[in-house]
């Protein structure tokens, strides 16, 4: 942990400035997260119609994201990652504050699908890291403005719970659309742009990462697809997670915000671990743990749905949170170290697209099975797709031993 923070330190204050903002700026977006089915429930005139939103109100802006963020990091790699981060924040404060004043749940979905149009905040966000650091130790980087993001979501989580309990859904709203619109401001004004920006040497643009270079790794489009499995698997208990834990647990609002922030409090107690562990490994080496740490989801989970203690339940969601702070950014790392610089807005921005589609389906798919088969199914669900993460961690570590060349593929 101390070769972590020695790290972090090195990259300077710029960085501090950049995960404080992620920090807030996604902790003010999560205050609603784990509470939107309970507001829509609310707006909804029929059993039908709350289906359909309480899979929407979260499915909406990920489709605005997964359309949206390649173009938007196309754009960073042409005119700067800064001014498309502060672009970001605004629109997020601007759709954050109208959705507080919609009473109708179509009005709601709307803006919920612009505000992921307006959105994608992360992978500017990475790249614009990438730049002010050099390429330098990239997956500590990476992990450590996710650990940003998962620290915000774990306030962000008990803070709304704490509004909710006192006021209403609408204060949580207006509240980060007034925190988003404070971050747009402090970004815009005390950010630097990157020095290849401000000199205008287009050097940097060409050069190909050298952090794999010799070592065999396995192709983008894999990557992909793993990160995107790993994420289908959490999000399949987004929408009946709240549901679940009022028919299960019985638990007031706070304990389900809790709980719920639990999930990336493991994150952020074990992702810097992971990447310092994984700092300057192999890609198989990196792989042949992906495969370990799948099946220890698919034990967890499993183990989350037989329990009917609360406080076993928290438990295990604090471990599971320590087994995913292992996965995404190191996976995000590789896919960045096997693209040329010049295109990591690029390749960062199409990594969220697919993230945010593979959410999508995760989502869909645990609010389906939600309706089918009732609430219990949600958790064997999300264990057997880990599962199916295993085989193909095992698939992609066979391809990297295999010496696959890199493959710059998007």
């Amino acid at each position: 942990m101390t070769g972590t923070i020695a790290v972090v330190r090195g990259f300077g204050p710029v960085f501090a400035i950049l995960f404080g903002l992620q920090f807030i700026s996604m902790g003010a977006m999560e205050m609603s997260g784990p509470f939107w089915p309970l507001r829509i429930e609310e707006l909804s005139s029929s059993g039908g119609i709350f289906a359909l939103a309480g899979i929407g109100v979260y499915v909406c802006p990920m489709v605005g994201v997964s359309l949206t963020s390649a173009l938007w990091g196309r754009m960073g790699d042409r005119y700067g990652n800064r001014l498309m981060m502060v672009r970001a924040l605004a629109g997020l404060a601007l759709t954050q504050i109208l959705v507080s004043f919609a009473q109708d749940v179509w009005m709601i979905l709307l803006l919920r699908f612009l505000q992921g149009c307006c959105a994608g905040y992360i992978a500017p966000a990475q790249a614009y890291g990438i730049q002010i650091t050099g390429g330098r130790n990239r997956g500590v980087l990476l992990t450590w403005l996710q650990v940003a993001t998962n620290v915000g979501s774990l306030g962000g989580a008990f803070l709304g719970g704490l509004i909710l309990d006192a006021s209403s859904f609408a204060t949580i709203n207006l509240t980060a659309g007034f925190i988003c619109a404070v971050c747009a401001v402090a970004a815009w004004a005390i950010l630097p742009r990157p020095a290849a920006e401000t000199s205008g040497d287009g050097g940097g643009q060409v050069r190909q990462n050298q952090a794999f270079k010799g070592q065999a790794t396995a192709p983008v489009w894999g990557l992909l697809a793993l990160t995107g499995m790993m994420l289908a698997s959490r999000m399949v208990l987004q929408v009946p997670f709240a549901l679940y834990m009022a028919e299960v647990f019985r638990a007031p609002h706070w304990v389900t915000g809790f709980s719920y922030g639990l999930l990336a409090l493991g994150f952020v107690v074990a992702a810097p671990l992971w990447a310092q562990f994984f700092n300057d490994r192999s890609a198989s080496y990196i792989l042949g743990w992906m495969i370990l740490i799948a099946g220890g989801c698919a034990l967890l989970t499993i183990l989350a749905g037989l329990t009917r203690s609360v406080e076993y339940f928290s438990l295990i969601y604090l471990f599971w949170g320590g087994l995913l702070g292992g996965t995404t950014p190191i996976l995000v790392a590789l896919m960045s170290a096997a693209t040329a610089d010049g295109r990591q807005g690029s390749v960062l921005g199409t990594a969220q697209s697919w993230q945010q589609i593979a959410s999508v389906a995760g989502i869909a798919t645990g609010a389906g099975t939600t309706q089918i088969f009732g609430l219990t199914s949600v958790f064997p669900l999300a264990s057997l797709l880990y599962a199916a993460s295993l085989f193909t961690a095992v698939g992609l570590w066979f391809l990297a031993r295999s010496r696959l060349p890199i493959g710059d593929s998007l």
